[in-house]
């Protein structure tokens, strides 16, 4: 019994700690999950809202107005060449001089290589002088057949005259076969003289002098690629091919402007040049081809830019910002500014409109004023402040305590936000009370208004329980 009595004691001193512990703990977890919020929110609320309007939501609005909208559909292009040209030898033979320099502009006729013709002259040589000996024949026939012709029918035969006719033909032929390979080997000559078939810009010398190229060769000696004018082409989807059939009826070619890839600096201006002829049905596009002057020569062939293609514009129309556009159960509708410092929620038709601004169909008139930042918490009829900041340098200017309170509160921020709560008060009234709170903020030390500021931004509820100047003061900091 001895033995055991201890050790009794020992486990209840262990489960009063145990107890204890837990009661602690689970104090600790309510007071962090319900941290008084009545007095906090009230507190945050004083200091947002002045002048007891505690329910009032600060917001930005805009007018509708009316503005010219420019329609605008947006793709992907791919800048091409109209002319590629890649020049390949027409003759077999080593390439004995490369006139041209990588990179440059060349004009169609203008030299570029030389194949070696000697050869070609050899053959020019020779198919000349058998043409030579082909007409000698051809002379001595002809004489042949003119004695035939003046002698009388009984020294000469109808068939001696008829064989030597033929003959005369038989050597024609042969003179005109000596002069089309005469012309061919001509040609040939010609073409190792290699020139630019067509205007554009010479890229990379594709061989070296002294190789030998044959017409077979697929690599060529260069391309010549066309830069000025270059074309992009750009797909668009076929819902949007009525529209642009609808402005291009009487071959009127739309302005496209070409963007970078992030789509934010303009490259080029030109115009719309054609339309593809069928769909692709795999991917329900059309491509159309847009031609650019390319003056600066800044456009490269198979590079990736960003085509706006304007199709039309809508002039003097209602706009209405697209930032206060809403959808939800209502639909599409937006938050009216009422004359008595409300919102209304107002259902509103919309057309067309570009990156800023949208069409206006019905549902609210010109001039009207919706809510476009703020409308997280709003609601029908909810209670809403305008803040007006062309008040604050007004206030500020005509106060000299205003440099030094400056850190510790401004004058300028409670005008805006008394101004705002009520709109009736006259501009003198709220900028005497804005100093006032400076100036009690003034009066104080230095250090004090530091440590007041800093357990405001802590607690996040300011100094509820003293003057009007502090909460102004925390504020306005």
């Amino acid at each position: 019994m001895a033995d055991i009595k201890p050790v009794v004691v020992r486990r209840r001193r262990r489960g009063w700690m145990v107890a204890l512990l837990l009661v602690a703990a689970g104090a600790g977890v309510a007071f962090w999950l319900h941290p008084a919020p009545v007095h906090q929110q009230g507190a945050r609320g004083g200091q947002r809202f002045r002048g007891g309007d505690l329910g009032a939501q600060p917001v930005a609005v805009a007018s509708v107005t009316q503005a010219d909208i420019p329609i605008t559909l947006e793709a992907l292009g791919t800048v091409t060449s109209l002319s590629t040209v890649t020049v390949r030898p027409q003759v077999s033979g080593q390439i004995t001089a490369i006139a041209f320099t990588e990179g440059e502009m060349v004009k169609k006729g203008d030299f570029l290589a030389q194949v070696d013709d000697r050869t070609l002259q050899a053959s020019l040589h020779q198919l000349q002088g058998q043409l030579k000996h082909d007409q000698a024949l051809l002379t001595d026939a002809r004489l042949d057949l003119d004695r035939d012709l003046k002698l009388t029918s009984n020294a000469i035969t109808q068939q001696a005259v008829d064989l030597q006719r033929a003959t005369v033909q038989s050597d024609e032929g042969t003179v005109m076969s000596d002069q089309a390979q005469i012309e061919a080997v001509e040609v040939n000559i010609a073409n190792s003289h290699i020139v630019a078939p067509a205007d554009g810009r010479i890229g990379l010398r594709l061989v070296d002098q002294g190789n030998y190229v044959t017409p077979s060769d697929s690599t060529g000696i260069a391309v010549i690629t066309e830069m000025q004018p270059i074309s992009v082409l750009f797909s668009l989807p076929e819902d949007t091919l009525a529209e642009v059939l609808e402005q291009t009826h009487g071959n009127a070619g739309l302005k496209a402007t070409l963007f970078d890839r992030n789509d934010t600096k303009q490259i080029a201006e030109g115009t719309l040049q054609t339309i593809d002829n069928q769909i692709d049905p795999t991917t329900g596009t059309v491509k159309l081809r847009a031609v650019f002057a390319n003056a600066d020569g800044g456009l490269y062939p198979n590079q990736f830019v960003n085509v706006h293609l304007l199709v039309r514009t809508l002039t003097g129309v209602t706009v209405l910002p697209n930032a206060a556009i809403q959808h939800g159960a209502p639909g599409t509708f937006v938050y009216q500014l009422n004359d008595d410092s409300t919102v209304s929620v107002k259902t509103v038709s919309l057309g067309p409109g570009d990156a800023s601004v949208t069409q206006l169909l019905s549902g609210l008139p010109p001039g009207a004023k919706v809510v476009v930042d703020g409308v997280d918490r709003l609601k029908d009829g909810a209670k809403v402040t305008v803040p007006d900041n062309s008040a604050a340098p007004t206030a500020g200017a005509g106060s000299p305590a205003q440099p030094q309170a400056e850190g510790r509160g401004s004058g300028a921020a409670a005008t805006s936000n008394t101004s705002a709560v009520n709109p009736g008060n006259a501009p003198a009234i709220s900028s005497s009370q804005g100093q006032g709170s400076a100036g009690g903020g003034a009066d104080a030390s230095g250090d004090a208004g530091r440590k007041h500021h800093r357990h405001h931004r802590r607690d996040g509820s300011g100094n509820s329980g003293s003057s009007g100047n502090g909460g102004d003061t925390g504020e306005a900091q």
